[in-house]
């Protein structure tokens, strides 16, 4: 799982002691809080999906276009079960799931069985 992604200079992580969103601008020698919100649960898996970073939590699959600062539901349905990680194949979105998995064709707005 992606627990930490590089975007642009920074490092972006989850503290899953905390959970909760952190960033670094030292290489991962410092990391200050950048979200500790409880709206999407419990913080799974990061994705860097370009314009904006894609998040596996225990209630869907949520994005942020703020580099993680806010965060906004993309997809809460329980057909697919828990997200655990996500990932590309350069057309769709991938997701490894706790009932398999899935592919999403529009950015995780619907899901497949794969």
């Amino acid at each position: 799982m992606a627990t930490m992604i590089l975007r642009g200079k920074e490092l972006i992580r989850i503290n899953k002691q905390k959970n909760c969103i952190e960033y670094s601008i030292s290489e991962g020698r410092t990391w200050y809080s950048r979200y500790s919100g409880s709206t999407c649960g419990t913080f799974y898996d990061l994705f860097d999906n370009g314009k904006e970073i894609l998040c596996c939590c225990s209630k869907g699959i949520y994005y942020s276009v703020t580099d993680g600062r806010t965060w906004y539901s993309r997809y809460t349905g329980s057909t697919c079960g828990t997200f655990e990680q996500l990932n590309s194949d350069g057309k769709n979105l991938l997701a490894t799931t706790s009932k398999g998995l899935f592919y999403s064709p529009n950015e995780g707005r619907s899901w497949y069985r794969r």
